[in-house]
This record gives C-alpha cells, structure tokens and sequence, in this order.
C-alpha cells in the first residue's frame, strides 16, 4: 500500500514539475473577405490564378503538421458572396449542401465571424449555410429581436494544451445602411463597442480564459465615411474596441481588405495586437502565441507576435483540389454557357472619368425594367473590361459584382440634383485651371499623392463604387466650380421639362438606396427612417440575375453612351483625364 502511495506521489510531482515549467506553442491563422475565392480559377475570366483557399490550405496542412505547435483556424466572414462558386451555391443550386460549407468543414475551421456581404445573401442562404457548417459562426452583436439573445453565436472557446482561448465575434453594425430589411428581417445591429463591453464581461466571469481573441468583420479606420469615434453603431470600429474595451490580447480584423499587422494600447495602457488579412485568399494573418506557465502566480505568461503571409508562395493543395473536382467542374460549366454577345468593349476604366458605355448600360437596363425616369449606377469595378463577341454566365460578374436588388424610388428633381452634386463632390476635384486633376486624390502632408502601401496603387479620396451617374436626364458637371454648384439639369433626355419641384420615378440599387455611400441622406437630405417609405418597388432577386435575363432577351447588344451628360469646361475635363488615367493605370 505504501508503495503505490509513494508511486503515485511521484507521478503527480512529475507532472505538477511538468506543468510549472510547460511551454505551449499556438499559432492562430485567419482567413477574411475571401469573396468565394475557393479555387485557384478566376471563374469570371476563366483563367488560372495564384491565390485561392486551395493554397491556403497547403500553409495550413504544414502548420498543423509541427508537433511542437496547435492550430486555430478561424474565418473572418464576407465568405459566401463574390464569385460565381458561390453565387452558384447560394441561389441556382439549392437542393444540395453549400459548396463553400463543405470546403470549410473539409478545412477544418474552428470558428468564423459573420460578414455583411454573408448577410446580403438573404435568410434563405445564410440560415442554411449556418445549419450546415461544423464551427461556430459568431455576430454578438446581431441580436434576434424576438429573443433578445445573439442571432448568431456570440463565442466559442477552445482549449489547446490546457490553454484555454475564447474567441468573441462581432460585426459591422451598418448593414441596415446597405441592405434592404426583408434580407436582414428579425435581427438589430448592436454598436461594437457596447457589445464588446457586455460579453468580454461574460466570458472573463463565465470562462475564465487565458486568452481573448477578438475576431470581428469591421475595419480599423473609424473615421471613414466622415465618422467620429464617439458615433453610435461606427462601421469600423475594431481599433476603437482595442482602445476602449480592456481583456481583449488581440483582436482580427476584415471588412476593409487593407491588411493588418500592428500594437495598440488599451484604456489601461495594454497592447493589443491588431491583424488582417486583405480579401480573395491573397494572404492570412497569423498570430504566434508563446504561453510559459508561471506557477507563482499561477497563469500562463504570454509573447505573441503577428504576421502575413501570402497564398501565392503555396501551391494548391492536391487533396483539396481531388476533393472538390466534380463542384469545380459544374461551376465551370455553368459560367460557360453563353447568354448573349456584345458588338464593342465595355470597360470600367473610362466610367472612372466620365460618361462611358459600362455605366450606360447597366443604368438604361435598370430604366427599362422600372419604367422609372432617371437610373443612378456607379463602375462597381475599377478595372473590368467585357471584350466584344459571345457573352457568359460568368461574363456578368465583372459587369456587375454585387448581390444587389434594384429599386425603384420616389425622389423630387431638388433632391436628384442634390445627391448627383454629392457624387461629383466624391468623384471630381474643385479644378483651379486646366493644368490641375480631374479625379479627387489623398494626399500625404507633403502633397503628394498617397500610395497604397500593399500593391503600389494610388489611392482616390473616396471609392470608386460611390461615383454614381445619371440616365434619363440631361446635365452638366462643371468642375471649375465649387462643390454644390456644379450640377446643371437642363431637362429629360426626351426632350421634356424637369422641374426641381416634382417627385419623380427613380432607379437605384438597393445598396444606395437604403443609405449605402450616403447619396441619399447626406446629399439628398433624406433621413434614414424615410428612405424606406420611398421605395415604391423592388425586385425579389439580384441586380445581375435580371441583367443577365435582358442580354438572354435581346441577345445582340451594341455598347453605346448614351450623351446626356458632360464635364466642362470640356478641355480641362480632356487634359485632366489624361493625366490622371495614366496615374491610375499607366498608359
């Protein structure tokens, strides 16, 4: 008896000795804003590529085969909305498991945040895909209003080693600025930093962790779109959860697709780390976590460091690509099947400067399927371009890349000339002669043009999806003059009389017209309560699936401007477009 008395009092002495001198070694990858970028095939121009979650998965296979270090795989969201993969999944072919749902449960996700771009799919799709993934899919912050509990999980808590690591979702609260309610029916959008503030309480009370992620689809700039940091439901509000909400080690980022990797203090003067990958499966942000039990004061010491790393340096992994052949093989033949053709080139590079044929004909589309009388667009794409011949499937998601549903809207000409004036104040630049810029620019403190730091591009004041023109009216654009006065409506593009006083029909997507760029309720004026009590219709499917529908119709299409608007004075608009396309695009 004293024996095994004594033997067992070595053992527990073993391993209290291996316990207080434990390392544990915890390497967290996270994914974001892929967009459906699942195979290394851009499906839209039906080329190969080289960034895909089939590389990915080759760093993730390497990581997770070191015996000295655990894994925790996690998504940021904006996963199944993007490309054709996808679309395909979420709407055409319903009666089967989501592809995007078995790839990740074949990657072995541990946990993910919801996106907004997730949410634009619509109950039906991401209801689904919730039921059909084996992770936690997290949004504290998107309460059920019947309820009041998470729609979504809030957390997820894991355990690696006898590291114990809770992981709190959040989400951009500013989907009822972009999304029409039926998508998002049920559920309110909390603010961040509220929601932050209540269940990190919860988890340090509830779970006792030794480490707390923060994996939130939101960005790091709070100030953009003219915010301040004190707004209430901030879009991206992730730096200002870092600084304000104490508890969090580090927190993971998306949204913005810029690409993370950097300390903040907290309100007690704590780093945080802050990381995000950029979107499309370029890259992963990592986390490296180093936990040494302190057995005086009895809890794990913690170094952690960030990186990125990029998908190109890995090659796809076979057994991925084995795996999904027969879904890549119906995928790729559904963007094949030709739907029309077209006899010029449509390219969004010429709507990023003026009156073009790309933005043309979406707004003459959206027009003769409203009936409306004027149709606002903006390039969705910088850089698409749709040669001339047979057109496809896939063909239509560089026209148009968004899940958006297209309303029709009760506007008068005062506020259609006041949101076209808040376009043109994003788009062009106050040009003091002809010398000067035709595009608005950032600038750095020396005057310079800002570069992105990432892939060397310079970089507009505001985006390019936010540079809305009109159809169906006649108008000027004068950039000689100050913003707000540089929008003359001279009549209807038939001829007949607009009058500022009248409330006409108006075409919009529903992202715009739920308040998405603030055309509508920081130019026209509009509050946001009203803008729904002035849709008059929408449609029940997206934007491009009626788009797609009218190139089937009228099977031939000749791309054309339509000529009802103009920049002057025409010369300055000539040379500042000039000079300027060259610095976005070089030649």
């Amino acid at each position: 008896m004293k024996r095994i008395f004594s033997f067992s009092l070595i053992i527990l002495l073993i391993l209290s000795l291996h316990l207080t001198a434990q390392t544990v070694k915890l390497k967290i990858i996270q994914s974001t804003d892929e967009h459906g970028a699942i195979f290394p095939y851009d499906f839209t121009d039906q080329r190969d590529i080289n960034n895909s979650l089939a590389q990915v998965y080759t760093y993730i296979k390497q990581e997770r085969a070191k015996p000295e270090q655990e894994v925790l795989l996690l998504s940021g969201g904006d996963i199944i909305q993007g490309t054709p993969a996808v679309y395909y999944y979420n709407f055409e072919k319903t009666n089967v498991s989501h592809l995007y749902a078995d790839m990740m449960n074949f990657m072995k996700y541990d946990a993910g945040a919801v996106g907004n771009h997730d949410i634009e799919t619509g109950h039906p799709v991401y209801d689904r895909f919730s039921k059909e993934i084996k992770f936690p899919w997290l949004a504290a912050n998107a309460v059920n209003k019947r309820t009041g509990k998470p729609y979504f999980k809030p957390y997820a808590v894991f355990n690696k080693r006898g590291v114990k690591i809770a992981v709190l979702g959040l989400i951009t609260p500013h989907i009822p600025s972009w999304l029409p309610e039926k998508i998002w029916s049920g559920i309110e959008w909390d603010d961040m930093i509220k929601s932050a503030q209540k269940w990190i309480q919860i988890i340090k009370k509830k779970e006792k962790p030794d480490l707390i992620v923060g994996l939130f689809h939101s960005g790091v700039d709070y100030t953009y779109g003219d915010q301040a940091a004190d707004e209430d439901k901030n879009e991206n509000a992730s730096k200002l959860v870092a600084q304000l909400v104490p508890g969090f080690d580090m927190i993971f980022v998306g949204h913005d697709h810029r690409g993370w990797n950097f300390k903040e203090k907290n309100s007690l003067g704590n780093d945080v780390l802050i990381l995000g990958a950029t979107s499309s499966a370029r890259d992963v942000s990592i986390a490296n976590c180093t936990f040494t039990f302190d057995k005086e004061k009895k809890l794990w010491q913690k170094e952690i460091t960030g990186e990125i790393v990029e998908s190109k340096n890995y090659k796809p992994d076979a057994e991925f690509m084995e795996k999904f052949k027969n879904q890549f093989a119906e995928v790729k033949n559904y963007v094949t099947r030709p739907i029309g053709s077209l006899t010029g080139i449509l390219s969004s590079r010429e709507s990023i400067f003026g009156p073009a044929a790309f933005s043309d004909f979406v707004n003459n589309i959206q027009l003769e399927l409203t009936g409306a009388q004027v149709a606002f667009t903006a390039p969705l794409s910088m850089n698409a371009k749709i040669d001339k011949g047979e057109v496809f499937v896939g063909t239509m998601f560089k026209l148009y890349r968004y899940e958006n549903l297209l309303y029709t809207m009760q506007l008068t000409g005062k506020e259609i000339k006041d949101y076209l004036e808040y376009s043109y104040k994003l788009w062009f630049n106050e040009m003091k002669n002809v010398e000067d810029h035709l595009l608005s620019f950032e600038y750095d403190e020396k005057g310079n043009i800002k570069y992105d730091n990432r892939n060397r591009s310079p970089l507009l004041k505001n985006q390019y999806y936010n540079f809305d023109c009109a159809a169906g009216i006649n108008y000027t654009v004068d950039v000689s003059k100050p913003v707000g006065d540089r929008v003359t409506i001279s009549s209807f593009s038939d001829g007949s009389t607009f009058d500022l006083n009248k409330k006409y029909k108006v075409a919009v997507n529903s992202y715009r017209g739920n308040g998405g760029g603030g055309h509508l309720v920081n130019g026209a004026g509009i509050p946001t309560e009203e803008l729904s009590k002035r849709v008059i219709t929408s449609t029940e499917k997206d934007l491009r699936f009626y788009l797609m529908k009218w190139l089937e119709k009228n099977k031939i299409v000749t791309p054309k401007t339509n000529g009802n608007w103009k920049v002057i004075p025409e010369e300055w608009w000539q040379r500042g477009r000039e000079k300027d396309y060259k610095i976005l695009f070089g030649n």
